[in-house]
């Protein structure tokens, strides 16, 4: 089906963002590229930048990977029939969104800067969960009849 595809693709790029500021908050590259607000730097330094011991963006890379390696296993031919993969890539994005909204105040409210690159995967993430949710509700309507067969 296309909408795993689709959610392949955006977990993909996700997981190089998340990949770039985790790097980032490792000490590897140096300044972090985002244009002369320098928002990026003041969230990526802050006391939330770090969330039971990690960097945020540690829990990006395995939530965008497990939603990649999930899409990649839904796209197998026997699975494509299993509404059960479209459930799991519903709840992981859920999941990451929920997770992103709680970040996302915190840019806004709290530390009072925005992140572009953090921004940026709020999109991806949210981007994930509409289409992940739209898969779904067209596999459940397929399977009463009301749908086609396309993919």
């Amino acid at each position: 089906m296309r909408y795993r595809q689709a959610i392949a693709l955006l977990a993909l790029v996700g997981l190089f963002v998340a990949l770039y500021l985790w790097l980032h908050a490792l000490g590897f590259g140096g300044a972090i590229k985002c244009g002369a607000s320098g928002g990026c730097e003041t969230v990526q330094t802050s006391q939330w930048a770090v969330f039971l011991g990690l960097p945020v963006a540690f829990y990006g890379v395995v939530g965008y990977l497990a939603i990649l390696v999930v899409a990649i296993v839904a796209l197998r031919p026997v699975a494509l029939s299993q509404p059960r993969w479209s459930k799991w890539l519903v709840l992981l994005a859920t999941v990451g969104f929920g997770f992103t909204l709680y970040l996302t105040y915190l840019e806004l409210f709290v530390i009072h800067a925005i992140c572009r690159w953090c921004i940026g995967s709020a999109v991806i993430i949210t981007a994930i969960l509409v289409v992940a949710v739209l898969g779904l509700r067209r596999e459940s309507g397929m399977g009463n009849g009301s749908m086609g067969s396309s993919p």
